[in-house]
Order: structure tokens, then C-alpha cells, then sequence
């Protein structure tokens, strides 16, 4: 078994590579203008059969086929533009949480059913409605990550501190940063009970899901794309610089820099085996990168 060469997770669409049926590739819907186009402002449900995009004029976020490019379902429930998009774990049979923020200052808490690949059960044509409202913040939601396991969310504002959710609609908690820590761009939380929150003034800081401030770091680069590990004890970075680097959590020790890409970082995943990151570049192409956290876990490195 360790002889056989390791199977990519990405392989070339045909579609692409014959340049043929582009349409099916393309959502064509134009975003408001007042947006901002980022990776929050897109979520793909589990089977990768369906995306989910907003930021749409008319206060709705939007549900596609990946396959085809068609638009299959629209949700409103917002009082202003849609300005963030995240996903749940995914639980048999592919249901899951999906969170909306707004401009409204409010967070509404959905469900995917991944029976009839929509939001809500939508059974008899119903229009779909909320699990949940979260009410709390005074401006614009930038940000916010769900974890199903725990039962919270977790959300940024324009201003204002970060907030704790139930997934009831509960307030639990207010996360205190910095002083200088005002605006929330990019949350991560893993299902460890790790938060990490990255703030527009270049700053990172660790909280436990109790509320507690575990670090804080500053960094140079303009920073687009976080990603946690899924025992939440390292992190990934990538921004304008183009590089991505390897962060233990707890203490923000940097673990290792990958070699720099002549674009810069726009998004980024994990794959599924924790073996892949792959990167979206400011230049339309995509990255991947091979990773093995093992190398910097104490147990191995003592062991081995």
C-alpha cells in the first residue's frame, strides 16, 4: 500500500479542458455592486453537487447546480443584502446547518435537506423559513462559522465584538478581544472548541468557545483565507503575499512556510484526508499543496 503514488483530489473538468459548455461552468447572476466579492460569499454542500452563493440585490442568497450551472433554488428571509455564507458538518445523508449574514445585522440559521437537495423540506412547495434568528450585533455581519457538533455560532461585525450563539438563537457569549481588534474579517472554529478570528488590522487572536483569549499574533500579510485543521491544533494562512504558512493554534508558534506562488491566496480548503490544501489564486488558477500535519505532532516526532 505505501508504494502506490498519492491520488490527487483534483483532476481537470473536462468540460474546461475541451472548452466546450462553458455555460455550465458559469453563474452569470451579477452580484450587488456594493459587495465585495470573497470566499464567504460561497458555500458547496458536501457531495459538491450544489453551491451556494449570495450577495444578491434582491436580498436572497441563491442555490446552483454544479453540474449545470443552473439556478435551483432562491432564499429570502434577510432586510438587506446577504453578506456571508457557512456550512455545518454534514450528517448522514448530507443534511446540514446552513448559516446567512447580513447587512441587517442578523444571522439566520437554515436547513439543508440533502433528500431533496434544497433548504427547508420545501415537501409541499412551501417557501422555505429559519431555524433560527441571531440577533446581537449593532452592524453589518463580515463573518461567521458554524459547528453543529458543539451547538454554536460563531459571528463578526463591521464593529462591535464577536459573538456566541446557540444554535437556538441564544446569546451564550461575547468575545473580547484587543482593544485595537474592531473589525472581524475571516473565523475559523473546529469542533475541538477552537476559535480563531482574523481582524482587519492584520491581527489573529485564539479563543476557547468559553470566551477565553488563549494568543494573539500580528502579521504582515494582507490575509484572505484561514483554515483550521480538523483537531483544530494548526492553522493555515494565506493572503496577497501568496504564501502559505503552518500555525500552531494554541500559542501562534509558526511551523512552516511553503514555498511562495507568484499570485496571490483568494480561498482555501483542506481535503478530506487533511492531505491537500488546496489554493484559489488572485490569477483564476488553482494550487495544491501537499501536507502532512503529523511532522509537528509531539507524539510523532517522539515516537518516530
Amino acid at each position: 500500500v505505501q508504494d502506490q503514488p498519492y491520488q490527487l483530489p483534483v483532476e481537470i473538468d473536462p468540460l474546461i479542458a475541451s472548452n466546450t459548455g462553458m455555460h455550465r461552468r458559469q453563474i452569470t447572476d451579477l452580484l450587488d455592486q456594493s459587495i465585495q466579492v470573497h470566499s464567504q460569499c460561497f458555500v458547496i454542500t458536501s457531495d459538491n453537487r450544489y453551491i451556494l452563493v449570495c450577495g444578491f440585490w434582491d436580498k436572497s442568497f441563491r442555490v446552483y447546480s454544479t453540474d449545470t450551472g443552473k439556478l435551483m433554488q432562491v432564499v429570502f428571509g434577510h432586510w438587506d443584502v446577504v453578506t456571508c455564507l457557512g456550512r455545518s458538518e454534514s450528517y448522514i445523508g448530507g443534511n446540514c446547518y446552513i448559516l446567512s449574514g447580513s447587512r441587517d445585522a442578523t444571522l439566520l440559521l437554515w436547513y439543508w435537506n440533502g433528500k431533496t437537495n434544497s433548504i427547508g423540506d420545501n415537501t409541499n412547495g412551501e417557501t422555505a423559513a429559519p431555524r433560527a434568528i441571531l440577533t446581537g450585533h449593532d452592524y453589518e455581519i463580515t463573518c461567521a462559522a458554524i459547528c453543529a457538533e458543539l451547538g454554536v455560532v460563531i459571528s463578526g461585525s463591521k464593529e462591535g465584538p464577536c459573538l456566541i450563539h446557540s444554535m437556538n438563537g441564544d446569546l451564550l457569549r461575547t468575545l473580547e478581544a484587543p482593544e485595537n481588534c474592531v473589525k472581524a474579517k475571516l473565523i475559523q472554529a473546529s469542533r475541538e472548541g477552537h476559535c480563531v478570528i482574523y481582524y482587519d488590522n492584520g491581527h489573529f487572536c485564539a479563543f476557547s468557545v468559553n470566551g477565553k483569549l488563549h494568543s494573539t499574533m500580528e502579521t504582515d500579510d494582507n490575509i484572505r483565507a484561514i483554515q483550521l485543521s480538523r483537531d483544530g491544533q494548526y492553522l493555515l494562512t494565506g493572503g496577497d503575499n501568496g504564501v502559505v504558512m503552518v500555525w500552531q493554534v494554541y500559542d501562534f508558534k509558526q511551523l512552516f512556510a511553503y514555498p511562495g506562488c507568484d499570485a496571490g491566496i483568494r480561498s482555501m480548503t483542506l481535503s478530506y484526508d487533511q492531505r491537500c490544501i488546496m489554493t484559489g489564486m488572485a490569477s483564476g488558477s488553482i494550487v495544491v499543496f501537499y501536507n502532512d500535519f503529523n511532522r509537528w505532532h509531539h507524539e510523532y516526532q517522539t515516537r518516530y
